[in-house]
């Protein structure tokens, strides 16, 4: 109990606190915390209680107050009285007030109505005024791409309506005229497009018109470049040695700032293919601007090429401009393929570029059957040389057309065979086979500086004029093999891969030149009966064979192929070593043969009588010696004197067995003394015309018919010692013994033979009346 009373208590004094505040949001403060204080502690009825006895309390005070103070307090009700009607009379003046006010509010509401409204109005005609001013922006830009696109402006045009579609469009969203616009949108992109393509088409069509003038731009450069190599060549011999496009080449020509693109001739401007890829491309459309372009660029490659080509015409006109176009054309290709990213790949370059090669070799190969001058051919080849390295310095593949210039080298080289062999053979078939002269020292040079000939002395020792022991065939042959030579080499200017191909054709065609042109023809005249002629060529043979030592050694030098090395041999120099032993032989023949017709002339009695002491010589004989004595002088005079020994060789030793088989003849049974004694008289004058000639060696050569004769007329004793061994090889050791036993046999029957009476001499020798058989001895 005393608990509770202890809090109703606290909570009356915490009322009576609260009741002390000064204001009513304390007085709210501090009672919200004491009413949840009792709400959760359970004394809401105790707190109840205590206001309600702090609420007694009060009202206690104020009726104690108001008992203490009741005049007071009536007066003060009379002035609240008199001030309740004021406040009456003011309040209803307040009302009129308010009702004026009202009145002036409803007018003023209606002013603000209508001023809300105006200002509505006039926001909707600023909205509409702005609306218009957009779809006016967007109409302008639309017009304003059509105005680009009218000026050739496409890539302004292109930015110009991406401008009006990702931003002024959107602000016009709302709007019809924008769907309007956004519909037309591909159609104007469609549009810039197709105007760009068509630029795109004009520019294509002026660059393959171009192209030819172009080519021709870059043909001259490359004509430049090759003279300023040729000057630094001649000015550095090291510099030399290497060709156009080498990189040494190339580096010693970089200060020749010359673009074939771009130079006082030419200008090629790419802006319009930029221009079509870069709006392609912002399009979304790059594949379909490849593939466009790729086409366009492939039906222009086959409108390039003519179907057939002239290669006859005067200055090779049509062949420079096809070669010119072509050049135009892949130089484009090339500079487009640097100049862009991923428009032309360098597959597809090379590709056409292949293509058009391949056509230009069919053209060419299917007109060369009509290219008939070597000249002409060598021109051509000058035209093809200048393309190639033209397109080689541009990076392209040139290995067709190297092979293409085999095939011309292989014509070239066929031509100048056929001219040069149609000139050795007017040459060989028209020379007079006779030694060559000479009229003045300055001839003579000439002739010593075409020929590969040594001359035994200088032209300021010699006397004009004179004769030079080769005919005037060999100095022409010896001009047309240096001019086959340097001709055959011009093949190889200005560009030219397979040099080994020129050094073994032009060894080859030498070959085949001399060895049937020359060599051939010249064994062919050997069956002439005139041994001048024969003597002749067989000089001159000995010339050309020198001629092809010399020519051997100058191929080596002047060989182009650096990877070709030892010697050259030419076939001819065997040819023509031949073709001299054929026409020693050939001399021989004639010789021998004159011999024969002369010792067929002999008319010996083998049966004739004993003769004076020393009698003459027979005709024949002295006919003999008298004919090798003058082709010696005179028909053999020019040739070398090892030769000239040879056919004496030959002719005495034919000449020798010749005579001895005069006597052995097997119609011949018996010889006499005296037909001995007129044999031994005629090997004695052929013995004494030898030994006057000077050389030993020769009469070596009678030796078997001197000492056969000699056992001939040797007495019978001494001839009875021919058949001891040891005497004969003392003796007669170049007798053949079994020969020398019948022309002994035959002596010792010509022996028996009874002495014809004297009257009877004159019979014996002049015979009308003695028979031929009886004359040789012959029964």
């Amino acid at each position: 109990m005393p608990a509770l009373v202890e809090a109703r208590d606290d909570l009356t004094a915490a009322v009576q606190q609260i009741m002390l505040s000064s204001t009513d949001n304390d007085y709210i403060d501090q009672l919200i915390p004491v009413m949840k204080d009792a709400h959760q502690t359970d004394r809401a009825a105790q707190l109840i209680q205590a206001l309600g006895q702090v609420s007694s309390d009060r009202e206690a005070d104020i009726e104690r107050i108001c008992n203490t103070n009741s005049q007071e307090f009536i007066s003060s009700v009379d002035q609240l009285q008199r001030v309740r009607e004021g406040t009456l009379s003011l309040t209803s003046e307040v009302l009129r007030l308010a009702q004026q006010i009202q009145s002036s509010t409803e007018k003023l509401l209606e002013q603000k109505r209508e001023l809300v409204e105006s200002r509505s109005v006039r926001q909707n005609i600023d909205e509409t005024s702005q609306a218009l001013q957009d779809c006016l922006e967007v109409l302008k830009l639309a017009n304003h791409v059509h105005d680009l696109l009218g000026q050739k402006n496409h890539y302004a045009a292109l930015r110009a309506l991406d401008e009006l579609q990702n931003v002024h469009l959107r602000e016009v969203t709302r709007y019809k005229i924008a769907e309007m616009i956004e519909k037309s949108v591909p159609a104007l992109q469609r549009l810039i497009a197709d105007a760009v393509m068509a630029d795109l088409n004009t520019w294509l069509y002026r660059i393959r018109e171009t192209s030819q003038f172009l080519g021709e731009v870059s043909f001259w450069h490359t004509e430049m470049r090759r003279q300023r190599q040729k000057e630094r060549a001649e000015a550095d011999e090291h510099i030399g040695g290497f060709k156009l496009n080498s990189a040494i080449e190339r580096v010693a020509d970089e200060t020749e700032g010359f673009d074939v693109l771009n130079n006082d001739e030419v200008q090629v401007d790419f802006t319009p293919l930029f221009e079509g890829m870069h709006i392609h491309d912002a399009l979304g459309q790059s594949d379909r601007f490849k593939a466009e372009y790729a086409n366009t660029r492939r039906k222009q490659k086959d409108l390039l090429l003519p179907t057939t080509l002239n290669l006859m015409d005067e200055d090779n006109a049509e062949l420079s401009n096809i070669l010119e176009g072509i050049a135009g054309f892949a130089i484009v290709e090339r500079a487009t393929a640097k100049k862009t990213e991923g428009l032309r790949a360098t597959v597809d370059v090379d590709e056409l570029w292949d293509s058009m090669c391949q056509s230009a070799i069919n053209l060419i190969s299917a007109a060369l059957p009509t290219v008939t001058n070597d000249e002409k051919l060598l021109k051509i080849k000058s035209v093809i040389a200048l393309f190639i390295q033209t397109m080689d310095s541009w990076g392209y593949s040139v290995n067709s057309l190297d092979n293409l210039l085999l095939t011309l080298f292989g014509k070239y080289a066929e031509l100048l065979k056929q001219r040069f062999s149609e000139d050795f053979q007017e040459i060989v078939s028209t020379d007079d086979y006779m030694p060559m002269p000479v009229s003045s020292a300055e001839e003579y040079e000439k002739v010593v500086n075409v020929s590969w000939f040594q001359p035994p002395q200088r032209a300021s020792q010699m006397k004009f004029p004179t004769v030079l022991p080769f005919s005037q065939m060999y100095p022409l042959c010896c001009i047309d093999i240096r001019n086959f030579l340097n001709q055959i080499y011009l093949f190889s200017d200005d560009h030219f891969q397979n040099s080994s191909v020129i050094d073994e054709a032009l060894k080859n065609s030498l070959d085949e030149l001399l060895c049937t042109k020359v060599c051939q023809s010249l064994v062919d005249r050997l069956s002439s009966q005139y041994p001048g002629q024969i003597v002749q060529i067989l000089t001159n043979l000995g010339h050309f064979e020198t001629a092809c030592r010399e020519l051997q050694d100058l191929l080596v030098e002047a060989r182009t192929s650096g990877a070709a090395s030892g010697p050259i041999v030419l076939k001819a120099t065997e040819e023509f070593a031949a073709g001299k032993k054929t026409a020693e032989k050939r001399i021989f023949e004639l010789v021998n043969s004159k011999i024969d017709d002369l010792v067929e002339t002999a008319e010996y009695n083998w049966i004739a009588p004993p003769t004076p002491p020393s009698p003459q010589p027979s005709l024949y004989m002295q006919e003999l010696t008298r004919y090798l004595s003058n082709i010696m002088s005179s028909v053999l005079l020019g040739l070398p004197v090892p030769i000239k020994e040879l056919i004496y060789f030959d002719a005495l030793s034919h000449a020798a067995s010749t005579i001895l088989s005069l006597p052995l003849n097997p119609s011949i049974t018996k010889i006499s003394p005296g037909a001995v004694q007129l044999l031994d008289a005629d090997v004695k004058h052929l013995t004494s015309f030898v030994e006057g000639l000077g050389n030993a060696a020769l009469i070596q050569n009678l030796d078997e018919l001197r000492q056969t004769v000699e056992v001939m007329a040797a007495p019978q004793g001494e001839r009875e010692e021919f058949f001891d061994v040891g005497v004969r090889m003392r003796k007669f050791g170049r007798v053949d013994a079994v020969n020398g036993a019948v022309l002994l046999e035959k002596v010792n029957q010509g022996e028996q033979i009874p002495v014809p009476e004297p009257g009877h001499a004159g019979q014996s020798g002049g015979g009308s009346q003695f028979s031929f058989r009886d004359r040789l001895g012959l029964r």
